[in-house]
């Protein structure tokens, strides 16, 4: 595991696979997960747009959600800042890998249920939504193995968040990741992600599910007060879904930790590929415990391609 290299945390330069794609998810929780969100800015250079998505969720709250794939690439292929209708978000390396800021100027849909988002045509209230967080790096910054290229960093969250009249000061942790090169295709591939942090000070990252049948995946923990990754390859999952094929619990094997998330708050996304596919991509902010008695929250996530692929249900 090497360190990522500072430029890497910049744009990249396409291959002309319509389907390049470069990423950037930023996502945060409450200590008490009773508030959390995630930005995502994805660059499809090939296909001249970029899809921007961000969110508020809390499990005593209306998810607050902006989901925009028809925004302009930005006019420099070196900018973070995009602008829509109703849209202007940038994204600020102030010092690569140690400090990231993020901001919104928005208008976004109020829904009572998250999974209303699937719907051709979702019925909720236009509000105002907006932050300004920065992310500040949480020990040490995680280059992935070389299968593709991409990095992960644990962070402390701090910053303002605006929704509605309602004004909230906010202070807690989260993660942010960057990747490249590779196509994303949503409609064929599936898998789990997962990222958080228990009470104890251990962070975690989890990638798996990618292979019907197969453990393979990737995966670190960090543990208290240490800055050194222990690494793994082996992620095992075991998925339970529930209505709209929302997962109500997931366990979670890596780098000998046993996690077992709740989901408290879903913030999905539907994707509609040209030729009508739709996959469906929901994330949400989880409770996290541990088989040794241990808890903490953080944020997981699930694919679900239209190829009839489930992820793992052992027992």
């Amino acid at each position: 595991m090497g360190t990522p290299e500072h430029r890497d945390e910049h744009r990249h330069r396409p291959d002309d696979d319509p389907l390049w794609n470069e990423s950037y998810y930023l996502d945060w929780f409450s200590e008490d997960l009773s508030l959390g969100g995630y930005a995502r800015i994805g660059f499809y250079p090939n296909l001249g747009r970029v899809w921007y998505w961000a969110c508020l969720v809390g499990p005593d709250r209306p998810l607050v959600t902006v989901i925009d794939h028809d925004v302009a690439l930005p006019p420099s292929a070196s900018s973070l800042e995009v602008r829509s209708e109703g849209l202007w978000a940038d994204h600020v390396v102030e010092d690569p890998n140690e400090h990231m800021s993020i901001n919104l100027e928005a208008f976004a849909l109020s829904l009572d249920d998250a999974a209303e988002v699937y719907a051709a045509d979702p019925r909720g209230e236009r509000v105002p939504f907006g932050f300004e967080l920065d992310f500040l790096t949480d020990r040490a910054a995680y280059q992935w193995p070389p299968v593709t290229p991409r990095y992960e960093i644990p962070c402390r969250v701090q910053g303002e968040i605006l929704v509605g009249e309602e004004r909230i000061e906010f202070d807690g942790w989260g993660q942010r990741d960057h990747s490249w090169g590779a196509a994303r295709d949503w409609w064929n591939n599936q898998w789990s992600w997962t990222a958080g942090r228990l009470s104890d000070g251990t962070r975690w990252h989890s990638a798996g599910g990618f292979f019907p049948g197969a453990d393979w995946g990737v995966a670190y923990r960090l543990d208290p007060d240490s800055t050194e990754f222990v690494e793994g390859d082996e992620v095992v999952l075991d998925v339970e879904e529930g209505r709209e094929r929302l997962p109500v619990r997931t366990g979670t094997g890596c780098v000998g930790l046993d996690l077992e998330f709740e989901p408290v708050a879903f913030s999905p996304v539907l994707l509609v590929h040209p030729d009508g596919r739709a996959a469906r991509f929901p994330r949400a902010m989880a409770r996290v415990t541990t088989a040794d008695g241990r808890s903490g929250g953080g944020w997981i996530e699930w694919n679900q391609p239209p190829t009839g692929t489930v992820l793992p249900r052992r027992g």
